[in-house]
């Protein structure tokens, strides 16, 4: 046992730098804050935006789809009809994912018919999966 002490000492006399760059990113996991991954303003790989979608997107499975999408990309948030007829969306994940979600809301399912897609940068917290909610 003080054998393998006395051959790790070195190694904790090393300066130690954890997370990007770092000759030890592993220990990164370790060491941040657990509550890093909860704020998006604090982990730059995490996009959260509320998307509002308009035109025939109601009574057209749109937002079924918007969840098996959703899912599909590893997103979390959640997605609801609203009073006036459009559907409203929370996606957060990374940049890229949120990104593709937000062309593919452009499309939406086959009866869909977008006319508008809206999209504002959000920090409300998006849960910890994709869900479907009641009408707002």
């Amino acid at each position: 046992m003080a054998n393998k002490i006395k051959n790790l000492l070195p190694l904790l006399l090393l300066p130690l730098r954890v997370g990007r760059g770092s000759s030890l990113p592993f220990l990164h996991k370790f060491i941040s804050s657990p509550m890093s991954s909860l704020n998006s303003d604090a982990n730059p790989d995490v996009k959260t935006v509320r998307a509002v979608i308009k035109g025939r997107v109601q009574g057209v499975f749109y937002r079924d789809w918007t969840v098996e999408n959703a899912k599909e990309l590893g997103l979390k948030g959640w997605v609801r009809n609203r009073r006036d007829g459009s559907v409203e969306a929370l996606f957060s994940g990374s940049p890229e994912k949120v990104q593709e979600m937000e062309q593919r809301c452009r499309r939406g399912p086959p009866s869909a018919i977008v006319t508008g897609l809206d999209v504002v940068p959000c920090d409300d917290d998006p849960g910890t999966g994709f869900e479907r909610k009641q009408t707002a």
